[in-house]
């Protein structure tokens, strides 16, 4: 029996396995795809981190050269394939290509099926794979007869496949405004939001904001738990607003409807649209724990900061404000890894603890 088993090696799983090695344990961990990346690798190409290289890090490993920069999705694919080796240098079991398919409860923990027919059992076990692969699509009025093309930011990847497109981007979070910023250079572009979106500047006083939060604690800021968790503010360096100001995009109030090639706005003009790109978020990617109970009916898990409360030894991490404001980032998920992996290992019995520090030897 493999004392902890993780699943997913993104960010969350990563920042979990380190933590486990730090207790004493030797964890397994399983990623779907056949890289130690998580869903960085199938980001848009021109993604880049929100926060300075300084702050990005997970525990134990910093970006190398400044750290005053703001890597891209590339630099942070290659990070991560390259924490996962540190990882297992120091004792980490890292398997890709292993898709879970489902968990099963057992008197001593838990048994993992994977898809390739393979099954483990485990004492503990940290659901670790995020959101990427559970885009939310909100069902549209008049969907159902709109010719044009839906598609979500999940899927979207560089502005040509919209090049000279009328288009409307759905949201009004920092994806959603950097996407239509980007297609707002090839095509028309408008963002459609049921509330403002709230700019917040990126180098408040010259230093990056999340210098700010560093100083002040904001990013250790215990929540309370909630259905509907706030709407983060968008970073802005100075461009995005300008881009709006300026026209070369433009935000309205959410449409009413589709029909047809058009769109409804809310004062009831009507107009043809290409394509609406849909960068409304994410949820909880846990389908596999389907048949443990451990999820609401919304999907989303039923836990108290990453800690499981219907199976003692479930932890979950990866969560959009879990704990704090920086939960599902590589800058906050490190502190919720060392809450969840404490949590569990003091769930364990002793023994557990002991096979798991001399497995492998």
């Amino acid at each position: 029996m493999e004392p902890m088993v993780i699943i997913g090696a993104g960010q969350s799983g990563l920042a979990a396995a380190h933590a486990a090695l730090r207790a004493g344990l030797r964890p397994l961990v399983l990623e779907a795809a056949e890289r130690a990346a998580g869903s960085w690798p199938r980001y848009y190409d021109s993604l880049t981190l929100f926060s300075p290289a300084r702050y990005s890090a997970l525990p134990g490993l910093a970006f190398d050269g400044d750290g005053e920069r703001y890597p891209h999705r590339d630099e942070v694919v290659a990070y991560l394939e390259h924490y996962a080796g540190e990882l297992s240098r120091d004792g980490a079991e890292i398997r890709t290509g292993a898709r879970v398919g489902g968990v099963t409860a057992t008197d001593g923990g838990f048994t993992v099926h994977l898809q390739d027919g393979q099954s483990l059992s485990a004492t503990a076990l940290i659901a670790a794979t995020g959101s990427f692969g559970h885009p939310h699509l909100p069902a549209l009025p008049g969907q159902e007869t709109y010719t044009g093309r839906i598609t979500h930011a999940a899927c979207y990847r560089a502005p040509q496949a919209l090049a000279g497109r009328r288009v409307v981007v759905v949201g009004a979070g920092n994806s959603a405004v950097q996407i239509a910023y980007e297609l707002a250079e090839h095509s028309r572009v408008t963002l459609a939001s049921r509330a403002p979106v709230r700019f917040v500047p990126q180098r408040p006083l010259g230093r990056d904001l999340h210098f700010w939060f560093r100083l002040t604690g904001f990013d250790r800021l215990p929540l309370r738990r909630s259905a509907d968790p706030p709407a983060s503010p968008v970073l802005d360096p100075g461009r995005y607003r300008d881009a709006l100001r300026q026209g070369r995009m433009d935000r309205r109030p959410m449409f009413a409807r589709l029909a047809g090639d058009e769109v409804e706005w809310a004062d009831g003009r009507r107009e043809r649209v290409d394509a609406i790109v849909l960068a409304t978020g994410y949820r909880p990617h846990l389908d596999y724990l389907d048949p443990l109970g451990a999820l609401a009916p919304s999907g989303h898990p039923r836990h108290a900061q990453g800690l499981s409360s219907t199976h003692p030894g479930l932890g979950f991490l990866g969560l959009e404000w879990q704990r704090t404001p920086s939960s599902n980032t590589l800058r906050g998920v490190g502190s919720d890894a060392r809450h969840v992996v404490r949590g569990l290992v003091a769930r364990l019995p002793r023994r557990n603890v002991a096979q798991g520090a001399r497995r492998g030897d």
